[in-house]
């Protein structure tokens, strides 16, 4: 394969085969493949066909059997491709191996994940965090993919430390490649100066609304965050069809009615295996979520993997450290449901009291927003918990944060009657796997501390 090929790692409008490999531990349904196939039409891309191998263990070489990559490279000629997609992230070795053999480019998920957001970056922030993952993921890649630093210049361009060449930039028998690897590295350090600066500001920016309530819109990409913001806020923020249409955070004021006001952002959206350099270059991007009062999880209930989509972003948001915040669930894309019903029962076993609307035409926004004024007053709730005893750290938590009105042991177990203000149920939902709820003076109580633990 020529190295021209190699260098151009963005997929428009080429001819596209999506490939992947199934373990017996992995999770997703490679079935038909249809979040690749999402992501790689965001990119551009025509798929024109689907390959899926299920193995006890990953190819050392080929990722793949030898006999399936042949296979690959069969379809490749037949039909004409141009790109090959893994929806799992290979070696560099690996990917040298298999453009061999199929004679095309081949990209990993990490890698197309990083060419969309780098098209659809828009801010400075968003290019240079989008140049700054592009660079990291590059960097120990360059010894076995290419020798030339133009190919990953990045969204935002790479002027001066992005310049191969000149006086003074190679030593006595110093190689092409040292010369990348070194410039990689000023670049990179270049672009995190550049973002550490922005991302003081961001902290600024968000500390001085702490006197406000402030409400953060997370949820699998394509949810529908965009369009739910537009309806609660008249924003006018860009919506589109697609994967990852916005990476830039918004924040807008809105009226929760009766004198009162929150100010409402949105984010990028999740997916699951999200690369984790990517979330680490946009965590002032996600600061919004980090430093809210509470988060709207926005939940695309006609998806069919929904439940899953569920358990990734809570997984995110756990690596985020947001996990013990209040969540509430609200499942979008109603309209587009045949059995309304039936489809909410099931998604409901998960988050019982999960509020049913459709943002595009407007249903169930008004309790949506009276469930947001109920945290906004931030009540005291009463519950009665059934407690394992040997849960040290959660009675601690109980006895410093609560009013306890009674407490009676049996076997290893303590029923507690408590008082407990609902700006501290995200922080007890951590302990959750230690007690359950008996008895509630609130419904609402019960689903933000049960309601997302799946």
């Amino acid at each position: 394969m020529s190295k021209t090929m190699r260098e151009d790692l963005s997929v428009r409008a080429e001819r596209a085969i999506l490939v992947a490999l199934q373990l017996p531990n992995t999770n997703a349904d490679f079935d038909d493949l249809n979040e690749l196939q999402a992501l790689a039409e965001t990119a551009g891309a025509k798929i024109v066909a689907k390959l899926i191998q299920k193995r006890s263990s990953i190819n050392p070489a080929y990722y793949l059997g030898r006999g399936k990559i042949n296979q690959l490279a069969r379809l490749v000629k037949e039909h004409k491709a141009q790109v090959v997609i893994f929806d799992n992230d290979l070696t560099p070795g690996q990917i040298r191996n298999i453009e061999e053999i199929v004679n095309c480019k081949v990209l990993d998920r990490s890698e197309l994940i990083l060419d969309i957001f780098a098209t659809h970056a828009r801010s400075k922030q968003a290019r240079l965090q989008v140049e700054l993952a592009q660079l990291q993921y590059t960097y120990p890649r360059l010894r076995h993919m290419w020798t030339h630093l133009e190919r990953i210049a990045g969204a935002a361009g790479a002027s001066g430390a992005g310049v191969v060449g000149g006086i003074g930039t190679r030593g006595p028998g110093e190689k092409q490649i040292e010369v990348d690897r070194r410039l990689v590295r000023k670049r990179i350090d270049i672009l995190k100066r550049e973002l550490k600066k922005i991302d003081e500001r961001k902290l600024r920016e968000v500390s001085s609304r702490s006197d406000q309530f402030t409400v953060c819109l997370v949820g699998y990409t394509n949810a529908g965050k965009s369009t739910l913001m537009n309806a609660l806020t008249s924003a006018n923020v860009y919506v589109e069809d697609k994967l990852f249409a916005t990476l830039d955070t918004r924040t807008r004021r809105w009226s929760l009615g009766q004198g009162r006001t929150a100010l409402l952002s949105d984010t990028v959206g999740f997916v699951r295996n999200l690369p984790h350099h990517l979330i680490a270059s946009f965590k002032a991007t996600l600061e919004e979520a980090i430093n809210a009062d509470l988060l709207l999880h926005v939940v695309d209930a006609s998806d069919p993997k929904a439940e899953y989509q569920i358990a990734t972003v809570l997984s995110v948001l756990d690596e985020l450290g947001c996990s013990e915040k209040n969540i509430v669930t609200v499942f979008n894309k109603i309209d587009r449901l045949d059995e309304p019903q039936a489809t909410l029962r099931v998604l409901r076993k998960h988050c019982p009291a999960g509020i049913a609307i459709s943002a595009f035409k407007r249903e169930g926004l008004e309790e949506l927003t009276e469930r947001v004024r109920w945290y906004y007053h931030k009540p005291a709730v009463h519950l009665t918990l059934t407690v394992d005893c040997d849960a040290g750290k959660l009675m601690s938590f109980l006895k410093t944060h609560t009013k306890i009105h009674n407490t009676e042991f049996f076997d290893s177990k303590a029923n507690i009657e408590l008082t407990i203000s609902t700006n501290l149920l995200g922080p007890l939902r951590q302990y959750a796997s230690k007690f359950s709820v008996i008895e509630s003076s609130d419904p609402q109580a019960t689903e933000a501390l049960t309601s997302n633990l799946l």
